[in-house]
């Protein structure tokens, strides 16, 4: 392999995983994990990958917790200094725009909208689903940040 192939892989292999744990499909695994974040995000919805966003959309999210789409999420303070160091450690490295407002929604990414672009609006009225924020309604490993297209099963 040549200097710049070499290089080019390096490159192509740090992208992926600074999205995720690159599997060998292409697929991506999320495996960081943190009991408070586990136990108090997940309470709600699932505990949403911290690589999902970038750290200006985890800090905006943690900053209105008590308004917390709709709801009053507010943790005491230990726990939010320690959800929030775990986001922002962990979170997404994707370049946006530095202009934009930090995306408060998963569903709002650019990535998620690339992802589920052939997705019909079906889908997301299925019962089983009910919207696009519920990863577990298809993807059957998202409580465990599997997000494997092996792992997909869209409802009926």
């Amino acid at each position: 392999m040549t200097k710049q192939k070499t290089i080019s892989a390096a490159l192509a292999l740090s992208a992926l995983l600074s999205f995720g744990s690159a599997q060998a499909s292409g697929n991506v695994s999320y495996t960081v994990t943190n009991a408070k974040w586990k136990e108090e995000c997940g309470s709600c919805h699932i505990a949403y990958p911290p690589k999902l966003l970038p750290a200006e959309s985890w800090k905006a999210v943690m900053s209105g917790l008590d308004k917390h789409f709709g709801s009053d999420a507010s943790l005491d303070a230990a726990a939010h200094a320690e959800i929030s160091t775990f986001l922002l450690d962990n979170a997404g490295k994707r370049k946006r725009d530095a202009a934009a407002k930090p995306a408060l929604r998963i569903t709002e990414t650019g990535w998620f909208k690339r992802e589920h672009s052939e997705t019909p609006t079906s889908t997301w009225k299925n019962p089983t689903v009910k919207s696009a924020a519920n990863c577990s309604g298809c993807h059957t490993q998202a409580e465990n940040g599997n997000f494997s297209e092996a792992n997909i099963r869209v409802p009926k």
